[in-house]
C-alpha cells in the first residue's frame, strides 16, 4: 500500500477533495476549505483530472480504481447505482427494483456513497421525481446543481 494523497480541486460547487494512493481512490468529499492541490499519487491525479473533465463537460464517465466496498453485495450495489446513466435519472425504488433490494437500502447506498459524482448518487430521486436529501456539499442545492449540469451538456458533446 503506497501512502495516502489527496488533492484539493475548485468547481463550481465549491471545493471537492480526492484522496487514496496510487492504486485506488479512497474517498471524494464535496465542499471543505483549503487550497487547490494536485496531489501526486497516480491514482488520485487521475481522479482530480477526470473530475475537471466531467465539469468541463469535456467527460460523462469514469475510469477511476474505486476502494471495494467490502462485500460482494456492497460492490453489486454500487456497480447498479455506477449503471445509471449521465443526464438519466431513477426514483429510489426503481433502482432497488432493478437490483433486487430495497428502497431504504438504497437511500443507505446513496447517503454513505463515499464517492459523489464518480458514483452518480445525484442521479436518484425520491417518489414523484421530487429530488430529495443529498449528503454532498449542500445538500439538496449540490444535487440540483449536479444534474442540472449534465441537463444542460448532453452526453453527445463527451468523452
Amino acid at each position: 500500500m503506497y501512502a495516502r494523497d489527496h488533492a484539493l480541486i475548485a468547481t463550481p460547487i465549491g471545493l471537492v477533495r480526492v484522496e487514496g494512493d496510487d492504486a485506488m481512490l479512497t474517498a471524494i468529499r464535496i465542499g471543505g476549505a483549503g487550497t487547490p492541490a494536485k496531489g501526486s499519487a497516480a491514482a488520485v491525479r487521475s481522479a482530480a483530472e477526470q473530475l475537471a473533465q466531467w465539469f468541463a463537460k469535456e467527460r460523462k464517465d469514469f475510469d477511476l480504481a474505486l476502494e471495494p466496498t467490502g462485500t460482494p453485495r456492497g460492490d453489486a450495489l454500487r456497480a447498479g447505482l455506477i449503471a445509471v446513466g449521465y443526464g438519466e435519472t431513477l426514483s429510489y425504488g426503481a433502482l432497488a427494483q432493478a437490483l433486487g433490494s430495497s428502497p431504504r437500502a438504497i437511500g443507505q447506498l446513496c447517503a454513505r456513497n463515499p464517492f459523489p459524482i464518480v458514483v452518480p448518487c445525484h442521479r436518484i430521486l425520491a417518489g414523484g421525481g421530487r429530488l430529495g436529501n443529498y449528503s454532498g456539499g449542500d445538500g439538496p442545492k449540490t444535487k440540483s446543481w449536479l444534474l442540472e449540469h449534465e441537463r444542460r451538456h448532453p452526453e453527445g458533446t463527451l468523452l
